[in-house]
């Protein structure tokens, strides 16, 4: 009793630091820039670690290791190894770039920046990149609300739904309050509470399973579990070969971040382009060093199951909790070390609150500023615009929360899926809106829509087939977009002489 009660007073704290970082930021949204982009003012630090938290949701804490308790290195190695490449080069060729682009011509969100990047004066753009959003986005943030559920249904017997709807109230309120200034500020907080947790549940769960030797020794007895070129099948306790198509559909991951509005936003928001340097580099270590952390996670989790240490976990659903086992079992050391577990799960807590306070500000934008405001041609004073940005925020929370209701579902596995969609819709066309001066607003819009439609027909569908066809979606719809967008610039007419002019003056920046 005295270990939950101290587990609750851990996370409580964290929670109420949260919201009063909301309360602090709420008398600084005047304008809808402020709220949504908080007035270009971030530092490079919060704008690194603001856009990896963003990045890193509960998929790090739970996604990651669950995957690499059930089949070992291969499937969450080449996800990662994607990840991090995709994080580098997203941050050497889009950040300042974007970051220029979208402040001369006054974009303050990833659809409006499509509209006036191609002078799309009806803002079909706008619509279409919008309700893309809305549809990617509001799963993502379910998954969010999930992993909260799971977390304290795991811990406290809670009932599932009861927490899940908390957590969503919670994550609502100090975003609605704060806005962007609110979110970037509590993603920092929360990459070091994401940071601390993995350390410590390694350490813990090494010594608990008899060393990084008996760990090993755990691993090396399953087949094909610390093989890169093999995966290693729970179900038969057999390992098959791990093909080199298969390699590159988990590669593709890295493909997503070109297309992510709520990491590219964070590009779009550091005072000094100059500065996105020393972001880049932060990012870059910060990111691969906790993704190979969580893969041990997953590993050390299934040598302590071994051991009889924590529950014997099976299917990636019931594997994704491994690391609320690991601070259960820590809890019950004593006081310190309940605190200690608290902190951890605080930490996991925050993996899920800062992608999630994210999407729920990227939707808000997309139905509130994009399709309403510019796509409606809805005249609204600036603070009737804050007040519509945040009501948007409560309604989509509602409808994720609706989504979230399966306490089964696999957070990973929506993640994926949510994953996909930006990195096809969004992907080729902010590469060849940056880098290629003949892309058009017929291209554009032709790419966005053929890889939206391509990644529901290639998940559902095409990759049922089986063999060479079952491979990450967002691989065949990446390229399938891209060469689609192509295509259609060349077929229809050039952009205008002024859309060519901007476009040229972006290389004497």
């Amino acid at each position: 009793m005295t270990a939950q009660i101290c587990l609750i007073v851990a996370i409580a704290v964290y929670i109420m630091v949260m919201v009063i970082i909301g309360v602090i930021f709420s008398k600084g949204n005047d304008d809808t820039g402020d709220f949504y982009l908080g007035g270009r003012g971030l530092s490079p630090l919060v704008t690194a670690m603001s856009a990896e938290a963003s990045d890193m949701s509960s998929w790090l804490l739970m996604g990651i290791p669950g995957l690499a308790y059930i089949c070992g290195l291969s499937d969450p190695f080449w996800t990662c190894l994607g990840l991090a490449v995709g994080t580098y080069l997203n941050w050497l060729l889009v950040a300042k770039r974007l970051r220029r682009y979208t402040e001369k011509v006054q974009a303050i969100t990833i659809p409006e920046f499509f509209s006036k990047r191609y002078k799309d004066t009806k803002n079909i753009m706008t619509a279409v990149a919008a309700i893309i959003i809305v549809v990617f986005f509001i799963p993502y943030t379910a998954s969010g609300f999930a992993a909260c559920g799971k977390l304290f249904n795991t811990l406290f017997g809670v009932n599932y739904h009861v927490a899940m709807v908390a957590s969503a109230l919670i994550i609502a309120m100090y975003c609605t309050m704060g806005g962007f200034k609110a979110v970037s500020t509590t993603d920092l907080i929360q990459s070091i509470c994401m940071s601390v947790a993995i350390l410590i549940v390694i350490g813990f769960g090494v010594v608990q399973a008899g060393g990084f030797g008996a760990v090993m020794e755990n691993a090396k007895a399953l087949p094909g579990f610390l093989s890169v070129t093999n995966i290693y099948d729970q179900a038969t306790g057999t390992s098959s070969s791990y093909g080199v198509l298969r390699m590159a559909s988990m590669l593709a991951w890295g493909l997503g971040y070109f297309g992510m509005p709520h990491i590219l936003v964070r590009f779009m928001a550091i005072d000094d382009p100059e500065k996105l340097k020393i972001s880049r580099r932060v990012a870059s270590v910060w990111v691969v060093i906790a993704m190979g952390l969580a893969i041990v996670i997953g590993v050390v989790g299934l040598a302590m199951s071994n051991a009889g240490i924590i529950p014997y976990l099976e299917g990636s659903g019931d594997a994704e909790r491994v690391i609320i086992h690991i601070s259960n079992y820590l809890s019950s050391f004593g006081i310190l070390p309940a605190i200690i577990a608290g902190v951890i799960l605080a930490g996991m807590l925050a993996a899920t609150m800062s992608t999630a306070d994210s999407q729920l500000l990227s939707a808000a934008s997309a139905i509130s500023s994009d399709l309403l405001v510019r796509f409606g041609k809805k005249k609204l004073s600036d603070d009737t615009a804050v007040k519509v940005a945040k009501i948007t925020v409560v309604i989509i929370s509602a409808i994720a929360v609706v989504i979230a209701n399966d306490p089964n579902s696999s957070v990973f596995g929506i993640v994926s899926f949510a994953w996909a969609g930006f990195g096809a819709t969004f992907g080729p066309v902010v590469l060849l809106a940056l880098f290629w001066k003949r892309s058009n607003k017929e291209g554009a819009i032709a790419g966005m829509i053929a890889g939206a439609v391509m990644v529901f027909a290639w998940k559902y569908g095409i990759s049922r087939l089986g063999g060479g066809f079952a491979i990450y979606e967002l691989l065949p719809a990446f390229i399938f977009a891209l060469v689609i967008n192509v295509i259609v610039s060349m077929l229809t007419r050039e952009p205008d002489r002024e859309v060519i002019e901007t476009f040229e003056s972006m290389k004497q920046i």
